[in-house]
């Protein structure tokens, strides 16, 4: 039985293995702070039954997220033990994605893009010279800057994106062109990296106006960004679990935008509904509170500070969600729709 991360978004450290228990760990690689994800599969266990244990901030509720093509996944539910889960695998079950949660495959988004006809062009060469993608459409003078996976491992944010393009796409925001760039830090997405807190520092804190960015995609966005954004929005995920992590919330960056952001906020929570993952405004992160430092460099505080946005910030949705509102691919995709649709109900009255 082999357990590996060849595969894209692969992350795992086999440290013991004792009969049919496994102790495993992720790979921080270079995040210098203990992070979370992780991701592997086991192929050639067919008809075992096998544990695998972890460490403490591993696990989720719901378990690990199980999937047979990296497509589509589903939770296996949480065991006895927080940090371990106990898998039987059918006899013909020869290969097994497990993940700290549920994964976005970049091939998602192709499909996803040349099924409504969107193009993929080339944003810039990423450092390790993938071609990065970008998509644009829609017609106008203003322009709405869409971003994902500033930090690598946090796909929830990418189903949520999709539903956002889908919902555009179908009902466009008068008078835009939509510019989106779904995979900003492309090398760790596919190299299944954290990228939370890389040294010396991760692509969201890249936008520092007085330095230039270290990173070809975020030089990419900056620039983008200097020629003018009316609406910037970046999707993320937040951290592990528990509090105000266990749901959808907007990270509010300027007290001077306060009153946008209540709008825009009341909009989305009257927008979204019953196939929706829930989102409720009094979950969302005040300037100064916490760990929202208003001093910290990032994607929305550049859209809002050098290009002038009207509105920018970061939508944040939980790996996990709660009992009553679980996150699942398909709810996160109509949270997105229903963004579009709050968006393009602020827009209407602004």
């Amino acid at each position: 039985m082999l357990i590996h991360q060849n595969f894209t978004g692969g992350n795992i450290r086999v440290e013991k293995n004792e009969g049919n228990v496994f102790s495993l760990n992720n790979e921080l690689r270079d995040t210098p702070q203990d992070w979370f994800y992780w991701a592997f599969c086991a192929e050639g266990a067919g008809g075992q039954t096998l544990t695998y244990q972890f460490p403490s901030i591993r696990l989720g509720p719901l378990g690990p997220a199980v999937s047979h093509d990296l497509k589509t996944w589903a939770w296996l539910g949480k065991g006895e033990d927080a940090n371990a889960f106990t898998y039987t695998f059918k006899a013909d079950e020869d290969k097994v994605y497990f993940a700290h949660s549920m994964l976005y495959h970049p091939e998602r988004f192709y499909e996803f893009a040349n099924r409504n006809g969107l193009v993929l062009s080339e944003l810039c060469k990423s450092k390790k010279g993938r071609t990065v993608p970008v998509v644009t459409f829609g017609d106008g003078d203003r322009t709405i800057l869409l971003t994902a996976r500033h930090h690598a491992c946090e796909s929830t944010g990418s189903y949520v994106l999709e539903g956002v393009l889908e919902g555009l796409l179908k009902n466009p925001v008068d008078n835009t062109k939509v510019v989106c760039v779904p995979f900003v830090d492309l090398d760790g997405v596919l190299d299944g990296d954290q990228g939370k807190a890389r040294v010396p520092y991760d692509h969201n804190r890249d936008y520092a106006p007085d330095k230039p960015a270290i990173y070809p995609e975020v030089a990419a966005i900056r620039s983008i960004a200097d020629s003018g954004v009316l609406y910037g929005f970046d999707f993320h995920s937040p951290w592990h679990i528990n509090g105000r992590n266990n749901t959808v919330f907007v990270v509010q960056k300027r007290t001077d935008k306060e009153a946008e952001y209540e709008k825009f906020s009341a909009f989305l929570e009257d927008s979204t509904n019953e196939n929706s993952l829930k989102y409720d405004k009094s979950n969302n992160i005040q300037p100064g509170v916490e760990w929202n430092s208003s001093d910290a460099p990032c994607f929305a505080c550049y859209m809002l500070d050098a290009a002038k946005a009207k509105l920018a910030f970061t939508l944040e949705t939980t790996y996990f969600g709660t009992p009553d509102n679980i996150f699942t691919a398909e709810k996160a995709t109509e949270l997105g729709r229903c963004f579009a649709a709050a968006l393009r109900r602020y827009d209407a009255q602004a």
